[in-house]
This record gives C-alpha cells, sequence and structure tokens, in this order.
C-alpha cells in the first residue's frame, strides 16, 4: 500500500505543477464576475487531472502487484477496472466542462447519472439494509429502494462535493478528510483492498493540495469534485455492503456537511422561485467568506482577498471534524450516528440563521 500512496502523491503533485506551468494561458478563457468566484487573477481549474492521473495510476499499481502473484497483495484484481469505467462518465464530464465551460448543467447530471447506473450494473451497489429493525424487513423485500439510493449517492455527490468547492483548500481536504476516514474504518473490518483504493486517493488529493492551499495556483473544478465524489460514494455503499458490521449511518455522518449543504440550496432556492441549478453566493462557505472573516488587511486588493480566501477554508474544516470524530469513534453505533446526523442538521440551521441576521458570536471572527 506504502508504493501505491507515493505513487499517488506525487504524480499527482507532479502533474499538478505541470498545469500550473503549461496550462496557466488556457485560464485566461474562464469567465469573470460569476457569483462563486473569489479570487483575482487567471487561475487554471485541471486539478481534477491531477487527482484522476495520480489515483488511476497507483489504482494501476496495486493490479500489477495482484496480478504478479504477490504475496502481501491487496487484492486488487478486475473490479477496479470496473470502478474505473463508472468514474470515467463522470471524469470525462467534469473535466470537459473546466477546458471548454460550455457543458451546460443537464448534461453533466446525465454523466454522474451514467457513472451511477454502470456502478448499479456492473458492480451490484445498492445499500442493503438501514439497521432499522421496524424498517429492515420491508427494505429487504423491496431491494429497488437500496438500488435507488446507491444510485443517487453516485449520481449526487460529485454535484455535492463541485457545491463545496469554493475556498482553496475546503474540498480537497474534505474529500482527504473523509477518504482517511472511510480507510481508517475498511482497516477496522479487514477490508484492505478498498482501504488501499481510498489512501491511494487521498495521497492522489494531497499532491493536489499542495498546488491550490494556501495559495490557490491551481482549482480542482468540476473535474476534481466529480472524481472525489464518484469515488467516495462507491467507496461508502461498498463499505457497508461488503461488510455488515459497518452501520450505513457512518458515511452518512462522514458526508453530512456536502449532503445536507446541497439539500438546503435545493429548498433555499424552490422557495426562492429560484431554478436549483443557479448559481449564487448564499452557500454556508460563503457566507463564513463574506460575514465572518473580515479582520485581515492589506493594501494590495488580490492579496487581501486571497487571504480571506485562504482563511475561510479552517472553518469549514473544523465544521467537518465535528461530525467526521463521531463517525470514526461510533461507526457501529447506528442510534448514536443518527443523533449526531440529526444534531448536525440542526446546528447548520441554527448557524446559518445566525450569520444572516449578523448574530455572529464575536470570537468567531477572530
Amino acid at each position: 500500500m506504502s508504493w501505491m500512496v507515493l505513487v499517488a502523491f506525487l504524480v499527482a503533485a507532479l502533474a499538478a505543477g505541470g498545469i500550473v506551468r503549461w496550462m496557466r494561458s488556457h485560464a485566461v478563457h474562464y469567465r469573470n464576475g460569476l457569483p462563486q468566484r473569489f479570487h483575482h487573477g487567471d487561475v487554471p481549474r485541471l486539478g481534477g487531472v491531477a487527482v484522476l492521473l495520480g489515483t488511476v495510476l497507483a489504482w494501476g499499481l496495486g493490479m500489477a502487484q495482484a496480478a504478479l502473484g504477490d504475496a502481501g497483495s491487496l487484492q486488487l484484481g478486475g473490479w477496479v477496472l470496473l470502478w474505473l469505467l463508472v468514474l470515467l462518465p463522470s471524469a470525462v464530464g467534469g473535466i470537459a466542462e473546466d477546458l471548454t465551460q460550455r457543458l451546460s448543467v443537464r448534461y453533466r447530471l446525465g454523466l454522474t447519472a451514467a457513472s451511477g447506473v454502470l456502478a448499479v450494473l456492473l458492480l451490484g451497489l445498492q445499500v442493503p439494509r438501514l439497521d432499522l429493525a421496524w424498517l429492515d424487513p420491508f427494505w429487504r423485500a423491496a431491494p429497488w429502494i437500496g438500488i435507488s439510493i446507491a444510485l443517487l449517492a453516485v449520481a449526487g455527490l460529485p454535484h455535492a462535493f463541485n457545491i463545496i468547492d469554493g475556498y482553496n483548500g475546503l474540498a480537497g481536504m474534505v474529500a482527504l478528510i473523509v477518504c482517511l476516514a472511510l480507510a481508517h474504518v475498511a482497516l477496522q473490518v479487514g477490508d484492505r483492498a478498498l482501504a488501499a483504493l481510498l489512501v491511494s486517493t487521498a495521497a492522489a488529493t494531497g499532491g493536489f493540495l499542495l498546488w491550490n492551499y494556501p495559495r490557490g495556483m491551481l482549482f480542482a473544478g468540476d473535474g476534481g469534485a466529480y472524481i472525489w465524489g464518484v469515488v467516495i460514494a462507491l467507496a461508502s455503499v461498498s463499505l457497508v455492503q461488503r461488510n455488515g458490521l459497518v452501520s450505513p449511518w457512518f458515511p452518512l455522518l462522514l458526508l453530512i456537511y456536502p449532503v445536507w449543504e446541497t439539500v438546503f440550496s435545493i429548498y433555499r432556492k424552490l422557495a426562492r422561485g429560484v431554478s436549483p441549478g443557479v448559481a449564487d453566493a448564499l452557500h454556508f462557505h460563503q457566507l463564513i467568506y463574506r460575514r465572518i472573516v473580515r479582520s485581515v488587511f492589506h493594501d494590495d486588493e488580490s492579496r487581501r482577498m486571497l487571504m480571506r480566501n485562504n482563511r475561510t477554508s479552517p472553518y469549514l474544516w473544523g465544521f467537518t471534524l465535528l461530525t467526521v470524530v463521531p463517525a470514526v469513534l461510533f461507526w457501529n453505533n447506528t442510534p448514536v450516528l443518527m443523533g449526531f446526523c440529526a444534531l448536525f442538521v440542526v446546528t447548520y440551521v441554527l448557524a446559518y440563521l445566525a450569520i444572516v441576521r449578523f448574530k455572529v458570536p464575536s470570537w468567531l471572527r477572530h
């Protein structure tokens, strides 16, 4: 596994450096004035290419070791190729949008949905249970429900990561933390193959983050968000499906921040009579940037924006750890996990309303 991690990190870091060096001129074609744009200058949005290269080469190394009959092999057989095939539509669609900015939301949704369909057809992916005694018998009698949820997870989580991909280091660090948390529990139940894929993805993400945080020299773009979303969705459902000890509420609590951000954003836009596909600047991380991260003073406007951008992400890292820590501690305890999910939803809504109404405690601004 250590070789896979090293390859993933180095390949992603070198590829990201090459993109920064030779693809910066392409960034001049990115549109200005978008509500989600919080930086000055022309920055490439092709970080997803670096993450994809690091991940694919590391997984390929693992498959090669397995094929050679290595005694310490992680048993990364042909099923890993199926994972790559599932990932392909979403990754290609996201990177195509980063290159052209001409792929509509409808087509991108269609491509991530294609990944979801492939996951169900090729991997037999489904959520087999909810660990609720009164509901599980009905759940088993209607397997289409678990299949539908698995499809929705693979199709929807890439867009959830895309929503929180607004500031240097935000989505990338959340993806890295979630991958490592999933890998930790996979090792607890003896699923070393799944852990290897997740740690390799985390390492590739780390190589990208060298260029993304704090200076923002490279952005993940839709491609990066979609890669993280699909890989994490596949791993989350597979972990529950392959290991009966793992509560299905464990990955939900791990991912409750991007998932609830997406659900709340859809509700918020529909309540205002706006299409959920229309971008705005009212997401939780954007409100923190505008109303909490204030005390950065520099004469140069670009530097001031960069510093405020960098200081926004740690607030959300801490917010994520508030759910990741209990999820890792209680990964097989469904009632506790459900309670923390409910607590997060209530806390998020109260925090959002407090920020909107300018009722933020002063200590949060320092």
